[in-house]
């Protein structure tokens, strides 16, 4: 399968996009991980979420203005609907999901 550009995962017309804005080095990050990892199991079929390491694509960190990481963005339709840096807790996370989840294109 070939591999898909940044902007073709996030136009996705079927259902929303969260994007982890996130690098190894990180210790948040890496405290994000289970809480995504329970967040796609909760939402399997319903939402999209990738990671992306800003340490190996700079550009796509800078194209949406990530300044600290862990950046969270959830993209719907391929726009940007809702985005917080630092760690987000499960229940919220759950919560904002929820309310673009329902929206297919």
């Amino acid at each position: 399968m070939a591999k898909k550009s940044f902007n073709e995962l996030i136009n996705s017309p079927g259902m929303p996009v969260l994007v982890d804005f996130y690098a190894d080095w990180c210790g948040p990050c890496k405290a994000m991980a289970p809480i995504l990892e329970q967040v796609a199991a909760r939402h399997q079929g319903k939402v999209k979420i990738i990671k992306v390491d800003v340490d190996r694509n700079p550009a796509a960190a800078q194209q949406f203005r990530v300044q600290g990481i862990p950046t969270l963005i959830l993209f719907h339709k391929g726009q940007p609907v809702w985005r917080q840096s630092g760690v987000v807790p499960e229940p919220q996370l759950n919560q904002v999901l929820a309310s673009y989840v329902g929206q297919r294109a």
